[in-house]
């Protein structure tokens, strides 16, 4: 396997980043997948007009080390936030829209949270938030991450908003990230994908 992404992983400094998340994540090659997908409910709180000590964003990362909320304020690795535009609307922001560059994606599903297996390689958007509702499913593509054998690409998750409270300005949803390294595969138990 790390011959074939190493291969990608050199043909990057001239074809991009992109390539290697898009190549790597085929998971032809792959080690086996060892980190069971579950679902996980949880809670944002609003980046604006919260108190400063509750999460308002989320690294699909830090599932591994039991700390996927996060507060802005002591941490810049996340891949969405939450927070209400200046309509008042309910919106996920990915880190282009909230000016740490345009490295993580979102993209409104069109189809049940249930029915999604494996998450597409591309058409997130990148650098303006995501206006949402309860019921809305979103697929999320992370930062490029790092992976155990020496190669970057991208972690992908799926959620669907449960409930938006504007009087505490949190937003409840269901999650699962698939964790292993180059897996696209959104669906509970180990991915084959």
């Amino acid at each position: 396997m790390s011959r074939r992404c190493s291969w990608f992983a050199s043909s990057v400094a001239v074809t991009g980043l992109v390539v290697l998340a898009a190549a790597c994540s085929n998971t032809t090659g792959l080690p086996a997948a060892g980190i069971t997908n579950v679902v996980d409910t949880t809670s944002l709180f609003a980046l604006f007009g919260t108190p400063i000590a509750t999460p308002s964003a989320y690294d699909l990362n830090g599932r591994l080390t039991g700390h996927p909320l996060v507060r802005t304020d002591q941490a810049s690795a996340f891949d969405f936030a939450f927070n209400f535009d200046s309509l008042r609307r309910p919106v996920l922001l990915p880190t282009g829209a909230v000016g740490l560059g345009q490295s993580s994606g979102l993209q409104q599903a069109s189809v049940p949270f249930d029915s999604i297996k494996v998450a597409p390689t591309g058409g997130y958007v990148l650098d303006r938030g995501l206006v949402v509702d309860s019921g809305a499913v979103v697929i999320v593509r992370s930062r490029p991450t790092g992976c155990l054998f020496g190669v970057t690409v991208f972690t992908y998750a799926k959620l669907v908003v449960v409930a938006i409270d504007t009087t505490v300005r949190r937003i409840d949803f269901r999650i699962l990230v698939d964790q292993n390294c180059g897996y696209r595969g959104l669906e509970p138990g180990i991915p084959t994908q």
